[in-house]
């Protein structure tokens, strides 16, 4: 199942992709009004949602609706660096130092935005974009082992982790210049996990008024999905409809000699085969 979020008239409302219309799961809203009740009503919220999905009625047209970020503000926005060889090679040029360990940091939960919003560059001279595919928790994940990570995924998404790359390393974290408000654009939809086979072998592509500038397979991820889900949870308990960013090819502004940085008017598309597509224009700081 694919989720939405879409603005009706103001109102943040719940539906279902199906074909190229959305199903309003309104009818279902006195139990599950968000999508974090969604994911926290397990089985038997995915039960209801689907009878709604086989009977309900079409609430509109999918050009026709406005969607927004599928999923309501998380707990946590996880994001890791440096996760394809090619991209940590970037870094190495740009003397980004190499760590032994998985390289995470925050993004800010306020950056998050949707899937057609525009980006608002901020005080920014060096905006950058990075394709990614999304992973959000689907329970309570603590101390989870490798060979059971796949159980704690509820879905995925498609997001572009866009980046000052002046702010970024203001500090260590990184989290600055990861954080700038309508800096997580992130959708267009949450696709559930029982409909991606394998998250681990999907292309993902982003395209800059329309010359693309990045294109790789998730396969090629250094640490994957399940070693990084057992990573974090090591350390801290992911929660449901908490985020993950998996990491960017190569390709991104920085690592071009000379880098080309976005600039208001740049439209930046960033799809994940399987998945769905994004499209974002960077517009004059407000």
């Amino acid at each position: 199942m694919r989720f939405v979020r879409y603005d009706d008239g103001g109102t943040p409302r719940l539906g279902l992709v199906r074909g190229e219309a959305i199903v309003s799961l309104a009818p279902i809203a006195d139990r599950y009004p968000t999508m974090h009740a969604i994911i926290e009503g397990g089985d038997a919220a995915l039960a209801a949602a689907r009878e709604q999905l086989e009977k309900g009625a079409d609430a509109l047209a999918l050009k026709d609706a406005r969607l927004l970020a599928p999923i309501e503000r998380p707990s946590k926005f996880m994001a890791i660096g440096m996760n394809y060889a090619k991209h940590l090679e970037e870094a190495d040029r740009l003397g980004v130092p190499r760590f032994a360990h998985q390289v995470w940091f925050n993004k800010q939960t306020t950056c998050i935005s949707g899937p057609f919003d525009t980006i608002d560059p901020g005080v920014t001279e060096k905006l950058d974009y990075e394709v990614e595919l999304g992973v959000v928790i689907g329970k309570s994940a603590k101390k989870v082992s490798v060979e059971n990570a796949r159980d704690y995924v509820f879905g995925y998404f498609v997001m572009n982790d866009v980046s000052a790359r002046d702010w970024q390393f203001h500090s260590n974290t990184m989290t600055m210049g990861k954080s700038f408000d309508t800096h997580g654009p992130m959708g267009p939809w949450i696709i559930t996990a029982d409909e991606v086979p394998d998250p681990h072998a999907l292309d993902l592509r982003c395209y800059v008024n329309g010359e693309m500038r990045q294109s790789n397979n998730t396969g090629n991820m250094i640490a994957n999905i399940w070693s990084q889900i057992a990573y974090l949870s090591t350390a801290f308990t992911l929660l449901p409809g908490d985020l993950i960013a998996t990491g960017t090819p190569e390709g991104v502004a920085a690592g071009m000699e000379p880098p080309v940085f976005l600039k208001p008017g740049d439209v930046v598309r960033c799809e994940v085969d399987g998945i769905g597509a994004i499209e974002n224009k960077v517009v004059e700081p407000a």
